[in-house]
């Protein structure tokens, strides 16, 4: 007796098909992203890799200018002069990770303070937020040249041990009531409190974005509970506002490190462009300041796994 075998309609079979090419919601941002850093990722392979790599070939070498930019194998010679001979270098790259350490704490601090209150229904808010954001737009080329030593200057005033405010020596008096170490620390903020609000523009904007996405449904829902604002603020707000903590930390640790100003930058232009001219020796020193900053990425990236939360992700 034959059996007929009857086929799947060919509507189950496309439907089959497209549940296959089906991505959850979490793999589509994920393409989403992949697709923005498409951009940046062709443009670093087809102009920075090369020079990256050569870069790092260089640290190994001496170069002969005199001989048509001929290269000498040194090995290790340029670092070790890095950390044992150049008296400059390590006091130098010590000094950069302290002002990181005090500036970006503050920078946070402030943007944080600054955007909660733009956020408020109030009249003439636009204004303020243009004003906060002003520096950004201005602090490029030949304008922040002309206006860092005077910036540089105002801030040092808070802090100069010539400075007398009505009669009151403001560095006497700290380390007065205070012990050294936070003495110290408390000055050196103070001193760069004027560079530290000019660069709190990007960080500021990004906050105001978090703080404006955060739906207010939730608001209401906790004011339905009886929360106080203190509780909504450090239980809702700030776990909303993580991934936007994360960004403007690791954004403003980059820009710490890679200001036009920074002393340890200073050094490794110095020594790649005047003198002797000593390219070997400027792409080590720039190679381990690298490798430091990759570092301390690592490592805040690593650490923020506790404390970021991502709305709609599950464990």
């Amino acid at each position: 007796m034959a059996v007929g075998v009857q086929s799947a309609p060919k509507g189950a079979a496309k439907k089959k098909r497209r549940r296959g090419l089906r991505i959850s919601l979490r793999q589509r941002r994920a393409l989403h992203g992949y697709l923005f850093i498409s951009l940046w990722v062709i443009g670093f392979l087809t102009f920075q890799a090369w020079p990256f790599i050569q870069s790092f070939w260089l640290s190994f070498n001496s170069v002969d200018m005199m001989a048509g930019f001929s290269l000498n194998w040194v090995g290790l010679d340029n670092y070790r002069e890095a950390f044992f001979i150049d008296e400059r270098f390590v006091p130098t790259l010590l000094q950069v990770m302290r002002d990181m350490a005090i500036d970006v704490p503050v920078i946070i601090v402030f943007a944080l303070c600054t955007a909660y209150l733009v956020n408020q229904p109030l009249r003439g808010r636009t204004f303020f937020r243009a004003v906060f954001f002003l520096p950004v737009v201005i602090a490029s080329g030949e304008v922040l040249q002309q206006l860092y030593p005077q910036l540089q200057e105002t801030g040092n005033t808070l802090g100069s041990t010539a400075t007398v405010t009505r009669g009151l020596d403001i560095p006497a008096i700290v380390y007065m009531y205070l012990p050294p170490n936070i003495a110290e620390l408390l000055l050196n903020t103070l001193n760069r409190l004027t560079l530290i609000l000019w660069r709190s523009g990007i960080q500021i904007l990004l906050f105001l974005a978090g703080l404006q996405g955060i739906s207010s449904s939730l608001y209401e829902a906790a004011k339905v509970d009886g929360a106080s604002d203190w509780e909504v603020f450090w239980k809702i707000t700030l776990p909303m506002l993580s991934p936007i903590f994360l960004v403007n930390i690791i954004y403003s640790i980059v820009d710490s490190f890679t200001d036009r100003f920074n002393p340890m930058l200073n050094l490794i232009r110095s020594a790649a462009f005047t003198g002797q001219f000593k390219l070997g020796y400027a792409a080590a020193l720039g190679w381990v300041y690298f490798l430091v900053v990759f570092l301390i990425l690592l490592v805040v990236i690593a650490v923020s796994s506790r404390w970021v939360f991502y709305a709609g992700e599950r464990d």
